[in-house]
């Protein structure tokens, strides 16, 4: 690679003219075509890794959001390890369900836009107006999204003004609502969410938040192919998150793990696991 000898050395103007704090802006402003939305795709029919499925849940002092590990591309297991579960920042997260190229990329972007919105501003952009940022890159993909190629995410935070853990839900459309207590997405939300509405208490603590999340991974996985349970022999467990006032936390491989055995001995005699009372 030769080195460019005619330059001055000093970045672009277009790096050094006052503007919006939003990074997105900036890159529609003066590259628009690295934007996921602005892509062209190729002709012809287009197979692409899918993520599913993601949970969260809030619980007494924060919020837990948890993943399973499986990619699918059609009827075939694309991957058995894939991560869909990212911090945003120190106090939000974000679970990806769709297509997995696109989604993996819209996060690594909204995290720099909301590090951006930090670095510009000089404060840090309230929880309310992260998931308004993340509803602009949603609404942005709509023309990948009516191809076939959509980005479904679970946005958690805790939200240090109310002192208590939030979750907000988007369509393909970049529609945004605010789920009260527990939310799923993906393929197997369908069995995740019945699992959920029927666990979930509002004085959990962040332990039993997780054992929450695992057990309706578990019934996703019992029920949709696309999900993956805990596989034991491989040692490949669903990505769990607590996001608390002391901020975000990823639950170790040693301590999912132990939910996970935990979870699988009790199905063996429960193979439909815990039963909630009838009244």
């Amino acid at each position: 690679m030769e080195a460019i000898t005619g330059g001055t050395g000093r970045l672009p103007a277009a790096f050094l003219t006052p503007g919006s704090s939003s990074f997105i802006d900036f890159l529609g402003r003066h590259a628009p075509e690295l934007l996921p939305g602005n892509r062209s795709l190729p002709g012809g029919v287009l197979e692409a890794p899918h993520g599913t499925t993601i949970v969260s849940a809030v619980f007494d002092g924060g919020v837990v959001i948890a993943g399973d590990r499986r990619a699918t591309m059609g009827n075939v297991i694309a991957q058995r390890d894939i991560e869909k579960v990212f911090p945003a920042d120190e106090y939000s997260a974000v679970g990806i369900a769709g297509t997995a190229g696109l989604a993996v990329e819209m996060v690594r972007l909204f995290q720099l836009e909301l590090e951006h919105y930090e670095k510009i501003e000089g404060a840090v952009l309230s929880l309310e107006g992260k998931a308004n940022r993340l509803t602009t890159m949603i609404r942005s993909n709509l023309a990948m999204a009516m191809q076939g190629l959509a980005v479904v995410p679970i946005f958690a935070g805790y939200d240090l003004d109310l002192g208590r853990g939030r979750i907000f839900t988007y369509d393909v459309t970049g529609g945004r609502s605010e789920e009260r207590g527990f939310a799923a997405t993906g393929s197997g939300s369908v069995f995740a969410r019945g699992s959920l509405k029927k666990l979930y208490r509002e004085d959990l603590d962040g332990e039993q938040a997780a054992t929450l999340a695992v057990q309706a991974l578990y019934d996703a996985a019992d029920d949709d192919s696309a999900t993956g349970g805990p596989d034991l022999a491989r040692g490949i467990f669903p990505i769990v998150s607590l996001i608390t006032e002391d901020g975000f936390r990823r639950l170790s491989d040693d301590e999912v793990s132990e939910i996970a055995v935990s979870i699988t001995a009790g199905r063996r005699e429960h193979p439909n696991g815990p039963q909630a009372p009838l009244l």
